[in-house]
């Protein structure tokens, strides 16, 4: 088997189902805490979660684990792809896909890469101005119970007021669909957990964890957009 930065193919693939499921944990947080603006309540819900999520210090260091988490899972990723790749130099002038092989499965490269594209733009729209820069709202700030909290709220309303950031978003969400629709069964399978017992309840579950997530991430941005939240 071919070596590389995380040893054999096999282990790669270990690690590349252990770290997607430590980022799909992540996405089940991310997606509940940002479910709050539909709360309807001018926001105030939501910017309490954000507030202690920023502030509390064991979730700012598993901020750091989960950036790590996010490039090793990449990494091994594109290397597997490219040593998938190097294995066959010289394509067949045609390859018939297997029929047991759905399309998505055979672009997780192709998906990742775009995921990775609108994980860049989303980074830049809140991580790099909540931790870096400083929000683009006016004022930046509410107050609580006495407590100044950053107003999170108002800053995504001012970014998905522009159409053309609404769409990438969603489109982003439409691949993550696709991805997560693959990668939640092949990581249990590649951890040797896809038993003949839990097979079903496993497939149920990716499906359904496939679908809803998305959605609800690329609920908030057309919500705002259409004024159905305040």
């Amino acid at each position: 088997m071919a070596k590389g930065l995380f040893g054999s193919s096999l282990m790669k693939k270990f690690w590349m189902s252990i770290t997607g499921l430590f980022l799909i944990s992540f996405l089940l947080v991310h997606c509940a805490l940002n479910a709050l603006i539909f709360a309807n309540d001018g926001g105030m819900l939501f910017n309490q979660g954000a507030h202690f999520m920023g502030t509390n210090i064991i979730i700012r260091t598993m901020e750091i684990v989960l950036f790590g988490g996010l490039i090793a899972h990449v990494v091994d990723g594109l290397m597997l792809f490219f040593q998938n790749r190097s294995a066959r130099p010289v394509k067949y002038a045609y390859e018939k896909p297997s029929a047991s092989s759905k399309w998505y499965s055979r672009s997780m490269a192709l998906l990742g890469t775009l995921i990775l594209l609108f994980l860049i733009l989303h980074l830049y729209h809140f991580w790099l101005r909540t931790r870096i820069t400083g929000l683009t709202v006016q004022p930046t700030h509410v107050f609580f119970e006495g407590h100044k909290l950053e107003d999170l709220y108002g800053e995504m309303k001012f970014v998905f007021s522009h159409l053309w950031v609404v769409i990438v978003y969603v489109l982003g969400c439409f691949s993550l669909f696709w991805h997560l629709l693959h990668g939640f069964r092949s990581a249990f399978q590649s951890l040797g957990l896809n038993y003949t017992k839990y097979k079903n309840g496993i497939a149920f579950c990716g499906d359904l964890f496939s679908v809803v997530i998305p959605t609800v991430f690329a609920a908030m941005p057309v919500s705002m957009y259409m004024g159905w939240v305040h």
